[in-house]
């Protein structure tokens, strides 16, 4: 696979599967512990939910600015890792559920996510740079797009097992103190204990506090306060190991850090032979200005993807959780049960770990005879397929109750749920539209943008996907107030949108791009 690219490729690929493996944990609990753990409604976890995952790419312009400036690249990228490392370790230690002082605890958890969101702008979209300068030198230059898409597998490695590991070890843990997971209990023992519970779910928190326990509780009160405090502990935990895949991702860039180009040195030594400024700055202005109102105008087009694609971890995270039948996609361990709405985040990358050697092999097979689109063809493509996921989410959704009907019930039974193949087969889609979309767009962006701002366009395009997640408080905003067939057709719309017009710039884009 590494054959004929770059010697650097593999460990800079490795290095990110290190640090995506111990992000995706957190990410495939962040959304459901910010509603465990403080008993936030969906709209508040959404808002910080949707502000950190939008730090995480806006930052990166910060950290793109910094390695431009200094040609440090290396040095930004490591001092990133480290602090990711200390922002885990902020939210790893576990503290008392229910919180005794709401403001600090939830102040706490903020801080060591705007720690791992700053540190993760200095490591991305530089690695990212780094992975692009590889592709600069004429030997490997026409190999660019499959680089960036064997790197953007490495990435879904690192993320494919840990929702599981997250689900586990929060699971075992909940066995370990006596009690057996159940999706729903959270949000009933927060509802109860601050009196806001129907009497319907106060039925149904009934039976279930009986049914997870070995013996019916004869406090209810007490019950409610031990059973947040085991879940959320769980979920500390989990964010624990996150720790250990930072220190492995660092571990491995340090040894493979020699392996990968140093702007600094290239410059030093253009100088040193009398031409100046180096050459990567000297480019006509005003071909400098058409390759950047192409990377703006593409970076528009984006946001509205991105504010699709990324409700896997907020509406979509929320559907498995309250509608999908998790009993039927659950694995007994025996120490532990993997079962949660967490798991589904399991499936996109592995689809992209099945699929990336698919798409690369396609594109390869048109390449070979003349037929393969421009990379600006293939990003609006994957914006109609993206549009098709959410149709198949829209056409599943019939008949379900709307979220305040779901609450007031207590939430719905296994018999009431629908399968889990239909979030299983809107990830398979989405992922197929991702596979056009973020690698290549990756790749786009290393080829189009001037040479002095590789390292900012890189975290250019991460501050598009940045305003793209900063709206996805919209997303949930229509899952609490709209029926959910409605929620779904509201973002066939938005990747329409994207892709026709994608389509609309195509020929200019495709001139900018040769």
């Amino acid at each position: 696979m590494f054959k004929n690219h770059p010697k650097g490729l593999i460990g800079a690929a490795l290095s990110n599967m290190g640090e995506r493996f111990g992000f995706y944990i957190m990410m495939a609990i962040l959304s459901l512990f910010l509603l465990s753990k403080f008993g936030l409604d969906k709209t508040e976890a959404t808002l910080i939910y949707s502000v950190f995952y939008a730090l995480i790419y806006l930052l990166a312009l910060a950290g793109g600015l910094i390695a431009d400036k200094t040609k440090k690249y290396k040095g930004t990228i490591l001092w990133g890792l480290i602090l990711m490392t200390v922002g885990y370790l902020l939210i790893a230690i576990p503290t008392p559920t229910p919180v005794p002082n709401f403001t600090l605890y939830l102040t706490i958890t903020c801080f060591g996510l705007f720690v791992i969101a700053f540190g993760n702008g200095l490591f991305k979209g530089n690695l990212q740079a780094v992975v692009g300068q590889m592709y600069d030198d004429p030997k490997y230059s026409d190999k660019r797009d499959t680089g960036f898409q064997i790197f953007y597998m490495f990435i879904n490695i690192g993320a494919l097992f840990a929702p599981l590991i997250a689900v586990g070890i929060r699971n075992w843990w909940v066995q370990f103190n006596g009690f057996e997971y159940n999706s729903d209990l959270p949000a009933l023992s927060h509802q109860f204990l601050r009196g806001t519970i129907t009497p319907e779910a106060t039925q149904r928190f009934t039976e279930l506090a009986a049914t997870v326990s070995k013996t019916a509780p004869a406090d209810l009160t007490a019950f409610a306060n031990e059973y947040l405090n085991v879940f959320n502990t769980g979920f500390h935990y989990a964010f624990g190991v996150a720790i250990f895949a930072m220190l492995i991702s660092l571990t491995i860039f340090i040894t493979n850090k020699s392996k990968f180009p140093d702007p600094a040195l290239k410059a030093a030594k253009e100088k040193a032979a009398n031409t100046g400024q180096p050459t990567a700055v000297q480019m006509d202005p005003k071909e400098v200005r058409q390759r950047l109102y192409a990377l703006f105008s593409v970076f528009a087009v984006v946001i509205f993807f991105w504010f699709s694609f990324h409700q896997n971890g907020v509406t979509l995270t929320f559907f498995a959780n309250e509608y999908t039948d998790l009993s039927a996609i659950s694995i007994d361990l025996g120490f532990t049960t993997i079962k949660g709405a967490e798991i589904f985040q399991f499936f996109n990358p592995f689809f992209v770990v099945f699929l990336t050697p698919v798409v690369i092999g396609l594109f390869g097979w048109l390449r070979a005879r003349g037929k393969e689109p421009s990379t600006p063809k293939k990003i609006a493509i994957g914006m109609g397929i993206a549009a098709t996921a959410f149709l198949l989410m829209s056409i599943g959704s019939q008949g379900l109750p709307d979220a305040d009907t779901a609450r007031a019930m207590g939430g719905l039974t296994d018999a009431q749920r629908v399968t889990p193949f239909l979030l299983i087969g809107t990830y398979f889609i989405l992922t197929v539209a991702e596979l056009f979309i973020s690698p290549l767009g990756l790749s786009f962006v290393s080829k189009v943008a001037p040479p002095q701002y590789q390292g900012i366009m890189q975290g250019a395009w991460l501050g598009a996907t940045a305003l793209g997640n900063q709206l996805l408080i919209f997303g949930t905003i229509f899952y609490e107030s709209l029926p959910l067939w409605a929620t779904w057709l509201v973002f066939v719309t938005a990747c329409l949108i994207s892709m026709f017009t994608m389509l609309f710039m195509l020929k200019w884009l495709e001139r900018v791009a040769k």
